[in-house]
Order: structure tokens, then sequence, then C-alpha cells
């Protein structure tokens, strides 16, 4: 499957995080979605299942560890997931990985940062906990 085929979800309630994690990823040639919140992401995702979640940990109506808990618990071709946030405390990366995250990513992310850690999850889905 080449990049343009990979399809990648960013959830984060921030436009401006939004647009700065889609012009990196769009530049690397990736076919990238936006959500603004879990429950949006999940209508897209039962909707279209994407090859590739990229989540904010703190957005209103549902947040990162509950829409990875209940996308985890869909009957949908499962993707990585990397949860991205301000908090970096071992406790918030925890909760991330047992909600299902593939990776836990603190803010402000590097673009060649971000860039690695999609390959490897795009070419290994089982990632790394």
């Amino acid at each position: 499957m080449s990049q343009a085929e990979n399809r990648i979800l960013v959830v984060d309630d921030a436009a401006t995080v939004r647009m700065y994690h889609r012009s990196i990823l769009e530049g690397a040639g990736y076919v990238v979605e936006e959500a603004i919140n879990g429950i949006e992401a999940l209508e897209k995702a039962l909707n279209h299942p994407f090859d590739l979640y990229l989540v904010d940990v703190n957005m209103p109506k549902l947040d990162g560890y509950g829409f990875l808990r209940e996308l985890r618990r869909q009957e949908i071709p499962q993707a990585p997931a990397v949860m991205i946030s301000t908090e970096a405390a071992s406790q918030d990366r925890a909760r991330a990985y047992e909600a299902g995250a593939n990776f836990y990513l603190v803010k402000p992310i590097k673009p060649l940062e971000l860039l690695a850690h999609c390959r490897l999850l795009l070419i290994h889905p089982g990632g790394a906990a």
C-alpha cells in the first residue's frame, strides 16, 4: 500500500493542531481526515475505518482515552493509534496504553518525529507499546 492510500484520522479539538498535523502528513503523501472530538472520530471510524489514528487526550464530549476504548470494542478492522498530549506524567502514558494506544507522544511534536512514528506503525501495524 502506498502512502497515498494510507488514511490517517487526526482527532484534536484545537484547529491549529489539526492543521499542523495535516500539513506534515499530507506533505509526506498521506490522506488525512480530521475530527474535533472522540464522538465525531468514532462516527468516522465506524463509517470507514482508518489505517492510523492520531488522538489528543483532552477533548470535549469524548476524550482520547474514551475514544480509543470505544474504538477497540468495535467489530471493525483495527488500526494503530498514537495518543498525543501535553500531559507528560507516567500515569497518563499508562492510561493511554490501557485504552489501546500503540505510542504516546508529548506535544509539541517535531515533524520528523511524527512522521517516523506514523511510518513505523503503518509498516508494522502491531506497533510497540
